[in-house]
């Protein structure tokens, strides 16, 4: 087994800073991946697990969007600077910081994933494989899926939910412990989380910035400015082979994930049946075993 040596460091962009943690050897002859967090704004902490995938000798690289974690933070910044093209902006500086332009892999998670798919489209240099895990092509259809997961949940739930997010009373203990049952069953399966997913919730807790000015206040009530984003009419337009996973009880549902499958050319599409929103947290050898095939097959 190969040894899992990190580094990090960081990529000055527009007088930011984005932080970048490289598992493996960026000279081992194999394409990097780069790793593309969800939230927005959750942080590097909770896909720890995609280090990974540095075990056959493939550098890994991690890194946290400006505005969380070991980034910048920018919490005075309104909704106009907040963008897909900002964070798509970033990642390609930090391709050409790290000078891998002549070959990378990127894999985005939920968020992540849906910034994978913007990325994809433009069709950047160097791209050579994308792997979209647990995202919806469009926000419409993760709301509108969001609500028949409610609609199928016990009433009490039901009503702490509704009865909170009318009243905007988010911090409101019954809205919190209604919302605890919810990501239980459809965000990490694996209850108590372990402490990489528990590290990203804390630091989202603590600077919420750009979570709720995406998204809104959790991740089944979106009300931000990512609500009516919609990928699916541009996503005939990825030309790099592309890997879609999700979870059979994820809270991305197959209807949200399906778009990816059918409308990128010669997608494959794999479901874990025991995971939720996190299969490289639930299901950790399984997934690894899936993306590190998909990635050797496409270096």
């Amino acid at each position: 087994m190969v040894e899992l040596t990190q580094v990090e460091g960081r990529a000055p962009f527009r007088g930011f800073q984005t932080w970048y943690r490289i598992t493996g050897d960026l000279a081992s002859g194999k394409a990097p991946v780069f790793l593309l967090h969800g939230g927005p704004g959750a942080a590097h902490n909770y896909i720890d697990a995609y280090k990974l995938l540095a075990r056959d000798g493939r550098a890994v690289i991690h890194y946290d969007q400006i505005g969380c974690g070991n980034s910048t933070h920018l919490p005075d910044r309104g909704p106009d600077f907040w963008t897909p093209q900002f964070f798509i902006d970033e990642l390609e500086n930090l391709v050409d910081h790290l000078g891998q332009r002549g070959g990378f892999h990127v894999l985005g998670q939920s968020w992540g994933g849906m910034l994978g798919a913007e990325y994809g489209v433009r069709r950047p240099v160097g791209l050579k494989s994308l792997t979209i895990a647990n995202s919806p092509a469009s926000m419409s259809l993760w709301t509108s899926e969001a609500m028949r997961q409610r609609s199928e949940m016990p009433q009490d739930i039901q009503d702490a939910l509704n009865t909170h997010e009318a009243a905007q009373d988010y911090d409101n203990p019954a809205y919190k412990a209604a919302t605890d049952w919810v990501y239980a069953r459809h965000v990490c399966r694996v209850v108590p989380n372990p402490p990489e997913v528990v590290a990203s919730f804390a630091q989202l807790a603590a600077d919420p910035t750009v979570y709720f000015t995406m998204n809104g206040p959790n991740e089944f009530f979106v009300i931000g400015t990512l609500k009516d984003w919609d990928i699916r009419p541009a996503l005939p337009q990825i030309a790099v082979p592309t890997l879609v996973i999700s979870g059979r009880h994820d809270e991305a549902t197959p209807a949200c994930v399906e778009p990816y499958a059918t409308l990128i050319p010669g997608a494959r599409w794999v479901i874990f049946e025991d995971s939720s929103h996190m299969p490289h947290v639930e299901e950790t050898e399984a997934c690894m075993a899936t993306v590190s095939a998909f990635l050797n097959d496409n270096d």
